[in-house]
């Protein structure tokens, strides 16, 4: 009966996130989230084929925009400031597959979970993934394609794979 329910939810949140980023639409796109506990700020926008999963431990500031594909997974807890902007296809992850000792089977190895926080006007570049347990800073640019694997400080410039310190805003 679980397996039914998850996976019934998960075809309501990918119908509703199929739809345009019109922002009544929003309001929708929010409520299954809202049911299991993810806080929503105002004026939040969803373009099409965003996918946050399972929406627990979310909390979302102020004119936050998701952009096309943009995913997140908040079961480890995701905290995103007001007026942050998340580009195209990047991911959010705060959840892992534990990696077994060699003997163990990695199918049933478990997760480990750790938050992740976004501070305000931050802007995340197309194609990035922020790995779990990672902080990036109030102002912080992540370049596009940067894998983020440690914390980003307020106003830095950060890109590559691992994400390093490009620069500093002016």
């Amino acid at each position: 009966m679980k397996s039914f329910l998850v996976i019934t939810f998960e075809f309501i949140c990918s119908f509703l996130f199929a739809l345009p980023r019109y922002h009544f639409l929003s309001i929708f796109k929010k409520i299954p989230l809202r049911l299991l506990g993810a806080k929503f700020g105002k004026r939040t926008v969803f373009y099409p084929g965003v996918w946050i999963h399972p929406g627990i431990n979310l909390s979302v500031g102020d004119d936050v925009d998701f952009a096309l594909g943009v995913v997140v997974t908040s079961k480890g807890g995701v905290t995103i400031g007001d007026r942050v902007l998340i580009g195209y296809r990047s991911q959010i992850l705060s959840s892992n597959h534990v990696i077994p000792s060699n003997l163990q089977q990695i199918f049933q190895s478990g997760h480990t979970y750790a938050s992740v926080r976004i501070g305000d006007d931050a802007w995340i570049g197309a194609n990035c993934i922020v790995l779990p347990g990672v902080t990036i800073g109030k102002g912080a640019v992540v370049a596009a394609g940067s894998v983020v694997t440690k914390d980003v400080i307020e106003y830095s410039i950060v890109a590559g794979v691992p994400a390093k310190l490009i620069k500093m805003r002016k």
